[in-house]
């Protein structure tokens, strides 16, 4: 039964990559074709893209009411994109800081953190608290629509993708429906296996999904930061990580707020919400000293990384 969960799992897992995949080409190639802007396609559908796994994860598990899957999806890809993903990335290539990182998205990046668990203090995120959290993203996103010189790179991710294969309007809108289909599809699948498994194991499902879930659906962060890292962009790698992170609180929890009210175990307060602020603050101080992630640096985040995960199975 263990191994047949886990293989489920698996499947699910391919599912989601594949389908957030289709859907981002998809739906930004047919937005291209209907005449739409590259940096509009940039802020929205390929912005949304990269939390669309999270996103239909959390939503999934919230609609099968499992709360701990749908939080601890989110807290622990906050955890992993920071100490697993930055961490690799650095290690593959130093990553030279753009200034404005620190002075406009860290802060936003920061601020959602530290609202998220202030929310989480009640033991709940409630409807309203959701849509606070979604008012906040679409606070964002129009600043980034009024100054989208200040993100140079956006415009870029989106050319990257519209330079695909010239598909008709209705292919490309088909491949995204397919897309999400797909996706929504390996959501289920990995949220099901994922309850069996903790289940099997006996264990709570929120270290499942602060481990196997956090570390499956960060995988795309994962490739798109360390080929980054690979070309020298570390505009790219840095501000992928910081905008995912956004996305994953302000998006994703305010999302799945407003389909269900999610629980929170008190435990999680005292340590995960902790940690997850903690290495968000401390991106600061290390982006901040010579405007360089070292190697070292890396390998401070991803040991750190290792520890938490050591501390979660012991």
């Amino acid at each position: 039964m263990l191994i047949q969960s886990i293989a489920i799992f698996i499947l699910g897992l391919v599912f989601l990559i594949a389908g957030a995949e289709w859907l981002v080409r998809g739906s930004s190639n047919f937005a291209g074709a209907v005449g739409i802007k590259p940096v509009i396609i940039a802020l929205t559908f390929i912005a949304f893209g990269t939390s669309a796994p999270e996103a239909a994860v959390s939503i999934i598990a919230v609609i099968k009411g499992a709360s701990d899957i749908a939080l601890g999806d989110v807290v622990g890809s906050n955890i992993a994109n920071i100490g697993l993903v930055l961490g690799l990335a650095a290690l593959v290539s130093p990553l030279k800081v753009e200034r404005r990182l620190l002075k406009r998205e860290f802060p936003v990046m920061l601020a959602a953190a530290l609202i998220f668990y202030l929310m989480a203090l009640d033991l709940r995120i409630s409807f309203f608290d959701g849509l606070i959290l979604l008012i906040g993203l679409i606070l964002f996103i129009g600043f980034l629509f009024l100054k989208p010189e200040l993100v140079p790179d956006i415009e870029e991710s989106a050319r990257a993708i519209l330079s695909g294969k010239n598909r008709t309007k209705f292919g490309n809108f088909l491949i995204g429906l397919i897309g999400l289909a797909v996706l929504l599809s390996g959501s289920y699948l990995m949220v099901r296996s994922g309850t069996l498994i903790a289940r099997a194991l006996g264990i709570s499902q929120w270290i499942i999904a602060l481990t196997m879930f956090a570390i499956g659906t960060s995988l795309p962060e994962l490739a798109t930061t360390v080929m980054s890292a690979f070309r020298k962009r570390a505009d790219i790698a840095i501000g992928n990580i910081i905008g995912s992170n956004i996305l994953n609180i302000l998006f994703v929890i305010g999302i799945a707020g407003m389909a269900g009210s999610l629980t929170i175990d008190p435990r999680a307060l005292r340590f995960t919400f902790p940690v997850m602020l903690a290495f968000s603050a401390a991106l600061f101080p290390l982006m901040k000293t010579g405007f360089v992630i070292t190697r070292l640096k890396g390998a401070g985040l991803v040991l750190g990384y290792v520890a938490f995960l050591f501390y979660l199975v012991k």
